[in-house]
């Protein structure tokens, strides 16, 4: 992971960015989205201060982190949803890991207490990942939704700040 660094995403990196996001739909664990979105709709929804890439020593992006608001409530500011992407060739070298990490970083310094998600149970290394990084299962949502035709539960996964009170 020597040759692995995070910074923050910028428009520069739309290009792989959802190359990357549609590679992880296209495999049919990640989302019950079906295509990625256009750049403008990505960047409409989801927190400018809190996403970032991992790239190797020549600036190849391999992985990214983003956040989107839970809710407009002022009560919810604190609460964000997030989504961590890797290219199908750098899984495995801790690309979600770094990612993860600064995100909770950036999030807690901006007073933000939880970073939730919802992860596909067949998504087994997703939920081992997440859970590593302190992240506990809520529950599991049954049936929420269809994808490819089929019925797809959705594991809760929190993460709570143990710094902001």
């Amino acid at each position: 992971m020597v040759d692995i660094t995070v910074r923050p995403m910028t428009d520069a990196d739309a290009g792989r960015v959802l190359a990357i996001y549609q590679a992880g739909l296209d495999a049919g664990n990640a989302s019950f989205e079906i295509t990625a979105p256009t750049w403008a709709a990505f960047d409409a929804a989801r927190l400018s201060a809190h996403r970032f890439v991992a790239v190797d020593r020549d600036g190849t992006v391999l992985g990214w982190i983003a956040v989107s608001p839970t809710s407009t409530r002022a009560v919810y500011a604190g609460v964000v949803e997030h989504s961590v992407y890797v290219d199908p060739a750098a899984q495995g070298r801790g690309v979600a890991r770094l990612l993860l990490a600064e995100l909770v970083a950036s999030t807690e310094a901006a007073g933000i207490w939880t970073i939730q998600s919802g992860i596909f149970p067949e998504n087994a290394a997703s939920l081992t990942l997440h859970q590593r990084a302190g992240f506990r299962v809520i529950g599991v949502r049954e049936r929420v939704g269809r994808h490819h035709d089929r019925w797809r539960d959705v594991v809760l996964l929190e993460r709570r700040s143990p710094t902001i009170t």
